[in-house]
């Protein structure tokens, strides 16, 4: 595959090898997010009664707070992942730590749902939940930077945001997987089953995700930046150290510009159709069907974001998404507090239309804002970085918010800061789209 891959004549077809690199990084975040998303969900639904029995009994409330804690967790292990698997990457390539944190990542989710729960083995069973997402965390630290610059590095220059927009809708689909699951089994299965035993079932469904993903990731050639990159011997022996000495401006400004999308993408994750469910006491299973179709919305228009991120600029992208995020997030708690699945279905489809235009055009910023031998861990460790800002304990917060204040407005406010900080933090930069991808200093 040719290094000058990148620099392509605009209207170009697609090439054999870039649809494999489309439909690898696709497929294994699909799998990866269906995976995290399907953790996420349980534990706004049935996690709380089952890991943590006692509190449960006594505080319900408490106890579905330290549920969306262990979801939080985990984002505190990212960044470990983030390094590990950055300085690897940046070492011996994007393509092998991409199967690895697909596996560790298939692992993990399989063992929650073989877990006895705390009725069965008492504080065993939460301390070991905790620990398979600890391990769901540091593999999703490692497992974005690899997608995303395997997709942007590997596309033509005028089509990178729309390249890098692939691993970015992989996850509305892994909500889409995980929620439509969820709902199907809560449907047929009814909510005592679910309770019972039927919550395992979407956590060993994993095992054949991952199987396929596999497959399909080992089929994709290394990243052609990377490949020129070893012939040239230009990757650095401490990429981390240079990164730190050298990009640290540019690692906390993607921490900051990633927070607010990232918050408001696990408040409607984990926490709304949770809100709609336990607070509102609207039936689960039509609220898991808005959440999933939620995530269709999503998903289109982080593809948009990624198109668009090609034609008006990444930061324009961004701005109009993150304005349109501050406009949105109080108003929607009244359509949702008025218990009408629409005006519900509504609320949640106004926050994708922000969060997937201030999402689809990620992947290409991050990398243009770093040089090619440090680059996976600088994409990595700002992302990281960001989710631990951004949506780590955002369920938690608001949880904690309702439980307070008893208003779902504030959550809002809450979202609207956030996004106030990410909207002045990418206006800040000046759009580094079209930067050779290949040389040693990307722009910023």
């Amino acid at each position: 595959m040719s290094i000058e891959l990148s620099a392509r004549s605009r209207g170009a077809e697609l090439s054999d090898e870039e649809r494999k690199v489309l439909t690898a990084t696709l497929v294994g975040t699909t799998i990866e997010w269906y995976d995290f998303f399907v953790y996420a969900q349980a534990a706004g639904l049935v996690f709380g009664a089952l890991f943590f029995a006692p509190m449960n009994a006594n505080n319900p409330l408490l106890a579905q707070i330290v549920s969306f804690a262990t979801l939080g967790l985990s984002f505190l292990f990212r960044p470990l992942g983030a390094i590990v698997c950055g300085h690897l990457g940046d070492r011996f390539g994007r393509k092998n730590m991409l199967v690895v944190t697909l596996l560790l990542m298939g692992a993990a989710t399989a063992l929650v749902g073989l877990l006895p729960t705390y009725a069965q083995i008492g504080a065993w069973a939460p301390a070991l939940l905790i620990l398979l997402r600890i391990l769901q965390g540091f593999s999703a630290g490692g497992e974005w930077g690899g997608a995303a610059l395997m997709a942007v590095e590997s596309a033509p220059v005028d089509k990178r945001s729309f390249f890098g927009s692939f691993p970015q809708i992989g996850t509305p689909l892994g909500m889409i997987l995980a929620t439509g699951v969820l709902w199907v089994l809560t449907a047929t299965l009814g909510k005592q089953a679910m309770i019972e035993w039927g919550w395992r079932i979407p956590f060993l469904l994993s095992i054949v995700l991952i199987v396929v993903g596999i497959v399909i990731r080992r089929t994709v050639e290394e990243s052609p930046v990377f490949q020129a990159m070893q012939r040239r011997h230009k990757e650095s022996s401490a990429p981390l150290k240079e990164l730190m000495r050298n990009h640290s401006k540019e690692i906390l400004r993607t921490a900051l510009i990633f927070m607010a999308n990232n918050a408001a993408g696990y408040i409607l994750i984990a926490f709304i159709i949770s809100y709609g469910a336990n607070t509102l006491k609207m039936p689960s299973e039509q609220l898991l069907l808005i959440g999933t179709l939620a995530a269709v919305s999503w998903f289109i228009f982080t593809l948009l974001g990624g198109i668009l991120g090609d034609k008006i600029g990444r930061v324009r992208c961004f701005q109009i998404g993150y304005g349109l995020m501050v406009l949105w997030a109080v108003p929607m708690w009244f359509l949702i507090d008025s218990k009408n699945l629409l005006l519900f279905f509504v609320s949640a489809v106004g926050l994708t239309v922000a969060l997937g235009l201030s999402y689809g055009p990620q992947a290409a910023l991050y990398a243009e804002l770093f040089p090619a031998k440090v680059r996976y861990s600088g994409v990595s460790i700002g992302y990281a970085l960001g989710a631990i800002f951004g949506g780590a304990f955002a369920p938690m917060i608001a949880q904690w918010i309702i439980g307070t204040y008893g208003q779902s407005w504030r959550v809002g406010v809450y979202i609207a800061v956030l996004s106030l900080i990410s909207l002045i933090t990418v206006s800040t930069i000046r759009d580094p789209q079209g930067v050779d991808l290949n040389v040693h200093d990307a722009g910023t």
